[in-house]
């Protein structure tokens, strides 16, 4: 008992003094316990797990704002077409993987913060597909995240990493090597990120973002999503965007290829992301991007508007209402 008790306090690691609002990780769900964990010590996956040595799992991610989950039915349907493309089964049916979802982030007991989750192949052998009974994973873990806005605005460069082709970019996948190396050759070069352009030079994705321009003309426009994946945050952006067209502050919003000389010729760029929400990039490979304008109570005003203002009055009665779901009546 005493050796199993010195390996518990080892895999606690850092946080074997912390108390548990101290811990960036604060709950874990995993179906093949079938409940919630609240030790770090405890929250592992097998390593015969598909997702750990094949990469054969999806993953999305829902924001925890103002004590609400954020857009959550949108991004589980992402993540439930992605399931469906890599050809694993849900251990349960839609509504209860969302009452588990619901349920974590109540017991994280976070008010912000981020709930990820996993769907994956599942354990059971070391080979490249699974086993002929195959048991399916779920996890899922409340992070606390704190947002970085970053009002001064970011610096990007054009990826060098070669691009996923499409029929992997469109689904969210743990198969994140090329995003994870896409962003270190950002940072080794000072800059925030980097941007993909497609080999006919139209503007594609950051590595775990989307990208949204503002045109001279002021319309809104984002790439076409047929060759990456589509943010469900972009998604939301652009609902939002018609109550600034009715503002006169935006002329249109059009989805489209968008060249790279265009999109650095633009008012204003900006990085679309549940983590961030929305993010002003200044400069593109060296170049300014618009006329030091960037950061206008115009683009503030658009970056509240996608995600804390659209929060902070749920339920709201806007077009695609419903789009929260309140944790506090959850939590007993």
């Amino acid at each position: 008992m005493g050796i199993f008790l010195q390996v518990i306090e080892k895999m606690r690691g850092e946080w074997s003094e912390d108390t548990i609002n101290d811990r960036p990780y604060r709950a874990m769900y995993s179906s093949l316990i079938g409940g919630i964990i609240l030790d770090p010590a405890l929250m592992v996956v097998q390593m015969d797990d598909h997702m750990v040595h094949r990469g054969h799992a999806v993953f999305d991610t829902a924001m925890i704002m103002n004590g609400y989950l954020y857009d959550l039915d949108s991004h589980l349907d992402r993540f439930l077409k992605s399931a469906s493309a890599a050809k694993i089964s849900p251990p349960y049916p839609r509504e209860t993987l969302k009452g588990i979802i619901v349920l974590l982030a109540a017991a994280s007991e976070l008010m912000s913060g981020s709930i990820r989750y996993w769907l994956s192949a599942g354990p059971g052998n070391f080979s490249l597909s699974p086993p002929t009974i195959q048991k399916p994973a779920f996890y899922s873990v409340a992070i606390a995240t704190k947002f970085h806005r970053m009002p001064e605005g970011v610096k990007v460069i054009t990826s060098k990493i070669p691009m996923k082709p499409p029929r992997f970019a469109t689904m969210k996948t743990v198969n994140y090597l090329p995003n994870v190396l896409s962003k270190m050759e950002a940072e080794e070069e000072g800059a925030y990120a980097s941007i993909w352009v497609d080999d006919q030079g139209f503007v594609a994705e950051g590595p775990n973002c989307n990208i949204a321009f503002v045109s001279k003309e002021r319309e809104l426009l984002l790439p076409k999503p047929d060759k990456i994946l589509h943010g469900c945050t972009a998604k939301r952006l652009l609902l939002l965007a018609s109550r600034l067209i009715k503002r006169g502050s935006l002329k249109g919003v059009a989805v489209r290829d968008i060249a790279i000389e265009e999109a650095k010729d633009s008012a204003e760029m900006l990085l679309v992301s549940s983590l961030i929400p929305v993010m002003a990039v200044v400069n593109w490979d060296g170049e300014p991007i618009g006329d030091d304008l960037c950061m206008t109570e115009k683009f503030w005003f658009i970056s509240r508007l996608s995600v804390s203002n659209d929060c902070e009055a749920c339920p709201l009665e806007i077009e695609g209402g419903g789009h929260c779901v309140e944790l506090r009546d959850c939590r007993t």
